[in-house]
């Protein structure tokens, strides 16, 4: 009777492990994916930007220093100058209005850990509260 009790307490949890590890699994490099999907045509692959027509993401300083709009610029999309490590470009970034509040989290987190960048990582709630000024979040 005990062997039986520690096999099954043992399917258990290979079981749980197995859950786990398919929970993590699939969201685990969703921020690169939908950054590939959606960004890098015009940031590039390695966030690099291109010339003076698209600003770079990799070690950019913009990201730090406007951390807080950053959801509603992915959101909605950006007109007018902005300056990224002391050069200025002036091109339209199309909105996404496709992504979800989750997806756009994923994808900020991406850039704050990726190519030099050591921002702080935010969390869904965080970005739906910011998404809110542009009337952007959708609750999901």
């Amino acid at each position: 009777m005990p062997a039986a009790i520690h096999l099954l307490r043992g399917a258990a949890i290979a079981a749980a492990i197995w859950l786990l590890a398919g929970c993590f699994t699939n969201k685990q490099n969703e921020g690169a994916r939908l950054y590939q999907e959606h960004c890098s045509s015009c940031h590039g692959e390695q966030g690099a930007g291109l010339r003076r027509l698209i600003p770079p993401l990799a070690g950019a300083d913009y990201l730090s220093k406007n951390r807080a709009a950053l959801p509603c610029i992915v959101r909605k999309g950006q007109k007018g100058p902005v300056v990224v490590n002391a050069v200025e470009y002036n091109q339209v970034m199309p909105p996404h209005e496709d992504l979800t509040d989750s997806q756009i989290t994923n994808i900020l987190n991406f850039l704050q850990q990726s190519w030099g960048n050591k921002g702080e990582p935010y969390t869904i709630r965080e970005v739906s509260e910011l998404l809110g000024a542009c009337q952007g979040s959708d609750g999901r």
